[in-house]
């Protein structure tokens, strides 16, 4: 993991990162920053959840088959701040980048378990 120190007494530690994206985490804060689509997003917890529910609902596949369908979709997060207007290759992008992070999520726990099974 890579640690990112951008603000006075913010400290960054990288979760996941593609080509076109990164995802961190910063403890002091409790939040997470998606850094996509040329913009740097705080989310919290909850926020991201359903970012990430939200990116997954998109049919990708329906979307390119159907010739009257937009080539871009709005992600709008109720409660959160932020907007992504995006591509369909950009949905695909940030749909690797948020899997990979919650696959990082997944197995960290599943290391913590283990390490403290075995201190138990």
């Amino acid at each position: 993991m890579q640690v990112k120190e951008v603000v006075d007494h913010v400290t960054f530690i990288e979760v996941f990162t593609t080509a076109h994206g990164a995802i961190y985490q910063s403890d002091s804060e409790s939040c997470w920053y998606i850094d996509f689509a040329g913009k740097l997003a705080r989310f919290d917890y909850r926020c991201l959840l359903k970012l990430n529910k939200a990116i997954n609902s998109i049919d990708i596949e329906q979307k390119l088959m159907d010739a009257q369908s937009p080539d871009m979709e709005i992600i709008f997060i109720c409660a959160c701040d932020d907007t992504y207007v995006l591509t369909l290759t950009q949905i695909i992008h940030f749909k690797e980048l948020l899997q990979g992070t919650f696959v990082m999520l997944d197995l960290n726990q599943i290391i913590y378990n283990r390490i403290y099974r075995t201190a138990v």
